[in-house]
């Protein structure tokens, strides 16, 4: 029989050469693991779609981890009920806040193992470098993905296709991935002037109503809309970001089927 090492390193690069040739063509690529791109890939996957999360760094849960100021605990309103309860996260109702209490732990396990338990597939330090585009009528057909090991380390190694349907940019507060859509193709006019100061109300609000279409072939939702449309931060609530996950899904849906 072979020796273990050798079993070991043949088992992961079959495995891996396996789920690469399924990944190159999704109907929808997701940049960004956190709490608006897990829940908008669940309800995506579950509804059928071949769905991919890239996540540059290797874990997943975006701002969530943190809680608030590092205390364990996250909070949203009423109307991201529905959404916790399709993915089995536990809550306690503070009346006199009118607020509804979480573990940021429980929150960020369950967002990713319902995306992963819906059918999405789940890849760690991965990041978007490029978008595939089309011209004459201009739409996004992909994303350009590169490790990001290898751009920490300052290396120049070519870059590998992932071709999808769909492209969501979900990386939060620095919008990577409209970003680079406003840097390479200026003649679209797309500008990303950045979020606002903090007002949580508006934006927990706001954010969900600018969730949506950016050009063909790419939405975006989370604080990256919030940065796009230059939109107020809202802080350790998350009402807004389900919802805004829940709502792109939904827009993606109508819009392939």
């Amino acid at each position: 029989m072979e020796s273990l090492e050798s079993r070991i390193s043949k088992a992961i690069w079959e495995s891996t050469y396996k789920d690469w040739l399924d990944i190159i063509d999704s109907d929808v690529v997701i940049v960004g693991a956190g709490p608006s791109g897990l829940t908008a890939a669940s309800y995506l996957a579950k509804s059928g779609f071949k769905t991919t999360v890239i996540e540059r760094r290797l874990s997943f849960g975006g701002g969530i981890g943190g809680g608030g100021m590092q205390l364990h605990k996250v909070v949203v309103d009423g109307r991201a009920l529905k959404v916790l309860e399709d993915f089995k996260v536990r809550y306690s109702y503070l009346e006199k806040y009118d607020l509804y209490v979480l573990d940021s732990a429980e929150l960020m396990a369950k967002l990713a193992s319902g995306a992963i338990d819906s059918g999405a597939k789940l890849i760690h330090g991965l990041t978007v470098e490029d978008l595939i585009v089309r011209e004459d009528p201009f739409r996004v057909e992909g994303v350009v993905v590169q490790w990001s090991s290898v751009l920490l380390a300052g290396l120049h190694v070519d870059p590998l296709f992932i071709h999808s349907r769909v492209v969501v940019d979900a990386t939060g507060h620095d919008a990577e991935v409209i970003r680079i859509l406003e840097r390479k193709n200026p003649s679209l006019g797309i500008k990303v002037p950045g979020e606002r100061s903090a007002y949580s109300e508006l934006s927990e609000l706001s954010v969900v109503e600018r969730t949506g279409k950016v050009v063909e072939g790419l939405y975006v939702t989370g604080m990256a809309v919030a940065a796009l449309n230059q939109l107020h931060r809202m802080g350790p609530i998350f009402s807004g970001m389900l919802l805004s996950g829940r709502k792109v899904a939904e827009e993606i849906i109508r819009d392939l089927s």
